[in-house]
């Protein structure tokens, strides 16, 4: 099957199953990503797709509605930021259902900068994935809005302290990202950043102590260090 930008939702779709691949789901799992509606293509497969049918919002949409996983992913990478709406984001983050689709659809709604209002509605959500994608906005921001104010990222440090001991792993390791990112982006976010990841790291709660902990060995490394000119 031959695709292309006029390629329809139905098309994709099809394209997707006569692609995938049942070795490929084993792995998959073993790396926590959510299986069930998986067909077993690779990232890298769905970046060449994505490539070809380019960019059409409402396409993305329908492909999100499949809850095929790999078809919510190509959704991510072919919706447009410049179209999405708050709530289409709320609903997105709502069906998520592994670390690997929040971390995806995080990178859009940064990009459609939905972080302001996102981020601490996100954070306050009790839903592990909801959650997860909160900070997962952070950690992108971090990196990929280099024009924002420092001021911006530091402001998110007091919800990481905050939600810094809750247990479950994939809002754990989430908090962890967005702690360090913020320290490497710059000598002004790197002493705030490490200043709390030492807090964190002589908490009495066990994931705040971890989060802190390993933020500390990242932020104090040689690499890291040399990187900000703070060797």
């Amino acid at each position: 099957m031959s695709l292309g930008q006029a390629s329809s939702a139905e098309e994709i779709i099809n394209h997707l199953r006569s692609r995938g691949s049942q070795d490929n789901l084993a792995g998959m799992a073993r790396f926590g990503i959510s299986t069930e509606t998986a067909l077993g293509l690779s990232n890298v497969e769905l970046h060449k797709v994505a490539r070809l049918v380019k960019v059409d919002h409402r396409r993305a949409l329908e492909l999100w509605q499949s809850g095929i996983r790999e078809a919510r992913i190509l959704a991510a990478y072919t919706a447009d930021p410049k179209a999405l709406t708050p709530d289409e984001a709320r609903r997105w983050a709502a069906d998520c259902n592994s670390w690997e689709l929040v971390d995806t659809v995080a990178d859009i709604f940064v990009a459609a900068r939905f972080e302001h209002d996102l981020i601490p509605e996100f954070a306050a959500d009790e839903r592990e994935f909801v959650r997860r994608t909160a900070f997962a906005m952070i950690a992108t921001a971090a990196v990929h809005l280099k024009k924002e104010p420092d001021a911006t990222l530091l402001s998110w440090l007091p919800l990481i302290e905050a939600h810094s001991g809750d247990a479950r792993n994939f809002v754990k390791k989430a908090v962890n990202w967005a702690l360090r990112q913020i320290g490497k982006r710059n000598v002004a976010c790197h002493g705030p950043a490490l200043q709390l990841a030492k807090r964190l790291a002589q908490s009495s709660e066990p994931a705040a102590r971890w989060t802190g902990k390993d933020a500390v060995r990242e932020l104090e490394s040689e690499k890291v260090l040399a990187r900000l000119g703070r060797a």
